[in-house]
């Protein structure tokens, strides 16, 4: 099955990739929230710019874990911190899906060890890596973005993804790669195929069922009610034809969802 290229948005935790997911596919389908470790699974969703089609996927924040003892043993991801490992791993298979990498930064707080290991990642890949600054909210802090340039993994631009300012400049390095790379969007299929929404109540067992049609870890899964926060799409071939399968958050009764990200 013929598909568009897909661009991968990846760093650390909190450095506002849901943000940056949302505004280039235009509408809210990641959940965003100031605690770090908010996006747990891989989202997908399409976006175009100077006429090409292509996907972008918003992963969950990436983190070495440090065990008790070492230089940092408080995990980034707090909001999600029993689902570490899980989280870097479906954002490494987002990596090796990729034709084009962009990593998330935070111009106010510079480099971070969690950035330089990040880096060092995606050093080892063979694909073009932009690196977006992101939280250049005004005009001084673009200057800043130069900091980042000693992580060598690729070219540096400032941008907002609150405010969508440098987004245009960030896409055009985007397309720039894509083109260099000589990755053509070679999906002239439509839009014309069946969706199948799997939904029920929390710990009904909907990723598991989500991961065992598919054949693969696509979604985390847990024994605890509420792993699953976003709608998470995915697509396959059924005798031939192209089936969208969305996996969804449990469904409680209204009195009975707690304030903050559910």
């Amino acid at each position: 099955m013929a598909r568009k290229p897909l661009v991968a948005l990846v760093g650390r935790p909190n450095v506002g990739k849901s943000t940056f997911f949302n505004q280039l596919v235009g509408e809210r389908m990641a959940v965003t929230n100031e605690i770090p470790g908010t996006t747990r699974d891989r989202i997908q969703s399409e976006s175009d710019w100077r006429g090409v089609n292509f996907r972008v996927v918003d992963t969950g924040g990436i983190e070495i874990y440090q065990p008790k003892g070492t230089r940092d043993e408080n995990p980034l991801s707090e909001g999600s911190v029993e689902f570490v490992p899980q989280i870097k791993s479906q954002a490494m298979l987002a990596i090796n899906e990729a034709d084009v990498i962009v990593m998330l930064v935070d111009i106010t707080h510079g480099i971070t060890a969690a950035d330089e290991e990040i880096a060092e990642i995606l050093r080892r890949t063979s694909k073009p890596v932009i690196v977006a600054a992101n939280k250049a909210d005004t005009p001084e802090k673009f200057n800043d973005a130069t900091e980042f340039y000693a992580l060598g993994v690729g070219p540096v631009v400032p941008i907002s993804a609150i405010h969508g300012i440098g987004s245009g400049d960030l896409l055009d390095e985007v397309i720039d790669a894509m083109e260099a790379a000589e990755i053509l969007d070679i999906d002239d299929d439509d839009d014309d195929h069946m969706k199948i929404a799997i939904v029920g109540r929390p710990n009904a067992g909907k990723s598991t069922l989500l991961n065992h049609l598919i054949g693969e870890e696509r979604v985390i899964v847990s024994p605890h009610a509420g792993t699953t926060r976003d709608a998470i799409d995915t697509e396959l071939s059924w005798h031939g034809d192209r089936v969208l399968l969305i996996d969804t958050a449990g469904i409680r009764r209204r009195g009975r969802i707690e304030p903050g990200v559910e």
